[in-house]
């Protein structure tokens, strides 16, 4: 029902009845439901076939097959440090925007006004007043209240800002198309990515609601060079300036490639999946990997953010599905101390990624991303002991306590169902 009420095709047809029928409302009304369906309608989908486990994370096939599936080379001799909280990423971030003698470049889908974000502008505006050339690659709708203050800050230092894809009649059929990546990258050999965007609330330590549960994952190495290349073509798409991902994915035809990236993984796994993710909304595909992952023998957990949680929709859509994986096993757990927003999988102790990417449509088959990618052991096993600390702030929800959800919720997950794609 979901599915045909957005298409844009039955709108379309109705449109042509009531024109014929000289009804100008319904001709109005049913016409325009048919230019929204089709704008917001996502332009990639889940792979149908091959989702299957032929070899596991640690055969030799695996990171061949996965370079070979997204486009994206798998580059050694880099170093990783994963940065928990803000006051962990905020300082190492700043200081590396310090030490920037040539570049730097930020891509965020959030730069709101406040403490943080002028603390930012300060310290890239004295870094462009000493020769350093600064480019920040803002999204329209998630900066839109960056504030005038920061701006003028930015303007005078002089840092070069751009605006992501701004809504406007000539861009209407790109307006749902969103830029959710949040990098900064300094002379192109050192690079930060991760759940954060620069705001006040990604402050501190995650102790109570003011302060969000986030990583970031600092870079340096030859995996650099791929974030500073989805920069420069965003940045080419956006201002016609041609400057010299860890994963990049972007929505296309057939599946992104952070999907794939996702999915592969999910068929892959021999011991155990730990995710956490704020906006958890597998589509159909997903669960039945997650599902047959746990008939396997696969220990599967899942972290979500619940009692403090931005996004309605995606936390209704998100309970709303619950039903099929609890029966199968799956673990369920609800994060409660403060808002999650970190994206991270751990697969069998040795694969994992952080990055940008939600759970979900929007993120899949709407949203520019980026995801870092690793294989090693020790790192996959501190963020396996990251994930169990987690677990301490965690509700693990049963079958019963699923089914005890009352009307009030279960009519706020049929409604919010009806908008699952644009999550």
């Amino acid at each position: 029902m979901r599915r045909l009420f957005w298409s844009w095709w039955p709108w379309a047809a109705a449109c042509l009845w009531a024109l014929v029928h000289d009804k100008w409302g319904w001709a109005i009304s049913t016409g325009s439901m048919a230019v929204v369906s089709y704008l917001i309608s996502p332009v990639e989908s889940p792979p149908q076939y091959g989702l299957d486990h032929e070899f596991a994370i640690d055969d030799d096939e695996f990171l061949p097959t996965m370079a070979g599936a997204t486009g994206v080379p798998f580059l050694p001799g880099n170093s990783l440090t994963i940065l928990n909280n803000g006051d962990e990423f905020y300082p190492a971030m700043l200081e590396a925007i310090a030490s920037a003698e040539v570049s730097i470049t930020i891509e965020a889908y959030i730069y709101w006004a406040g403490e943080v974000g002028r603390t930012f502008a300060n310290a890239l505006a004295e870094r462009a007043k000493s020769g350093v050339r600064v480019k920040i690659l803002l999204d329209a709708v998630g900066s839109s209240t960056i504030g005038e203050d920061i701006l003028q800050i930015l303007e005078t230092g002089p840092c070069q800002l751009a605006w992501y894809n701004p809504i406007s009649l000539r861009r209407l059929g790109r307006f749902n198309h969103r830029t959710h990546r949040k990098s900064l990258i300094v002379d192109g050999r050192v690079a930060f990515t991760g759940g954060a965007g620069i705001a006040d609330h990604w402050r501190g330590q995650a102790r109570h609601p003011g302060e969000w549960r986030d990583l970031q994952v600092r870079i340096a190495g030859a995996a650099v060079t791929p974030l500073q290349t989805g920069f420069a073509q965003n940045w080419l798409q956006t201002t016609g300036e041609l400057i010299s991902g860890p994963l990049m994915s972007a929505p296309e035809i057939g599946a992104s490639n952070v999907r794939i990236m996702y999915y592969l993984a999910i068929i892959s796994a021999r011991r155990s999946i730990l995710i956490a993710n704020p906006y958890f909304v597998p589509d159909a595909a997903a669960r039945d990997a997650f599902i047959e992952a746990k008939r396997r023998g696969v220990n599967v957990r899942v972290m979500v953010a619940a009692k403090y949680n931005d996004n309605w929709l995606a936390r209704n859509n998100s309970v709303r599905v619950y039903g099929r994986l609890l029966e199968a096993g799956i673990e369920i757990l609800e994060y409660n101390r403060t808002m999650l927003h970190m994206k991270t999988m751990v697969v069998d102790g040795r694969w994992f990624t952080i990055g940008t990417t939600n759970f979900d449509n929007r993120s899949f088959a709407h949203n520019e991303e980026n995801n870092t990618c690793g294989y090693d052991k020790a790192l996959a096993r501190q963020m396996h002991d990251m994930f169990e600390r987690d677990v301490e702030g965690c509700t693990r929800i049963d079958m019963a306590m699923w089914k005890r959800r009352g009307v009030w919720r279960r009519a706020q997950e049929l409604l919010a169902a009806f908008l699952e794609e644009q999550i």
